[in-house]
């Protein structure tokens, strides 16, 4: 490595992704899966890698995400835009400055609406001794003050930016240490600032969450086969109309809606690695009307299947 390498060592990396299964396959920290809501994306992600903190921002797609962090570690998410259109975190959709926080295994759900720009600061190993707020078997939300949340985004971005200059080799790790522990303290200082708000209670509420995902394990199974809501609710202990409105709730839609988009997506994935036949694929993922498949596809997508396929085999 030259010395041109090594005072660049901090320099955040940047990707760019026009196509989703890359994107999908560059997500680190996380167990990660997802359906996205467009045709196309055109997204970015920056990461700055510091000794025992990675930070992320991403401009995210409108999309459906469900997520579990790796072990031993902390993290740490929040919006650097201030749209209109909220994320709708765990179940639970409010235009209020928020933090979120999970550790080693915690999962959670998202629907993306519209283009966001999110951070996520995740620390090596999990922060314990900070006095941050716990979390188990879900990521937590929190509203924050408007001020603390500016300051936490004022701290990322001079973060990345004094990251992005070139660094004398020798400071390198002095510099690093430093903007670890200015990260540190700003979120200490978001977490000192937290707001008590009664719209938070469900999102952070683990019996909600748990019985959203075991409701989506089910569902699962084997996208293939039918799916009876009354077989699903009696599995969960639920009745179906309250089956139903968690679905709608942790996934903005109704059930079937959201089967059937995961499906699309799903027929989507098999033919671009140039599978054997349309047909077989469609039926593999319980489309049996070949031609209202077809029509949703192609509404879906811009194109037939048949073209994704042949896509599919000439990559």
């Amino acid at each position: 490595m030259t010395d041109i390498d090594d005072a660049r060592r901090l320099a955040p990396k940047i990707f760019r992704f026009a196509d989703i299964d890359e994107f999908r396959s560059a997500i680190r920290g996380l167990d990660h899966d997802f359906t996205p809501l467009v045709r196309a994306i055109a997204t970015e992600q920056i990461i700055l890698q510091l000794p025992g903190c990675d930070v992320n921002i991403t401009r995210a797609f409108p999309r459906v995400v469900d997520a579990q962090l790796v072990a031993d570690c902390t993290a740490v998410g929040f919006a650097m835009d201030d749209l209109d259109v909220p994320i709708r975190f765990n179940g639970a959709q409010r235009e209020r400055a928020a933090i979120v926080i999970g550790s080693s295994g915690a999962a959670y759900s998202t629907i993306e609406e519209a283009q966001r720009q999110i951070a996520s600061i995740i620390f090596r190993p999990e922060v314990k001794d900070r006095g941050w707020p716990e979390t188990s078997f879900n990521f937590k939300i929190f509203e924050i003050s408007p001020p603390a949340l500016q300051w936490l985004r004022k701290v990322v971005r001079e973060v990345m930016a004094a990251a992005s200059e070139p660094i004398d080799p020798d400071e390198v790790p002095l510099k690093a240490a430093a903007m670890k522990e200015s990260l540190l303290g700003a979120v200490d200082a978001a977490f000192a600032n937290i707001v008590p708000a009664r719209w938070t209670l469900r999102p952070n509420d683990e019996r909600q969450f748990k019985l959203f995902q075991d409701i989506r394990a089910l569902l699962s199974e084997d996208l293939g086969q039918p799916i009876y809501s009354e077989e699903i609710a009696r599995k969960v202990g639920l009745s179906v109309r309250t089956m139903h409105d968690v679905v709608r709730r942790y996934r903005g839609m109704s059930l079937h809606r959201y089967l059937r988009l995961r499906r699309l997506w799903l027929v989507r994935q098999r033919l671009l690695t140039g599978a054997d036949s349309v047909k077989a694929v469609a039926l593999a993922f319980g489309f049996w009307h070949l031609s209202d498949f077809s029509r949703s596809y192609r509404d879906q997508f811009g194109e037939t299947p048949s073209q994704t396929l042949e896509r599919g085999r000439r990559r």
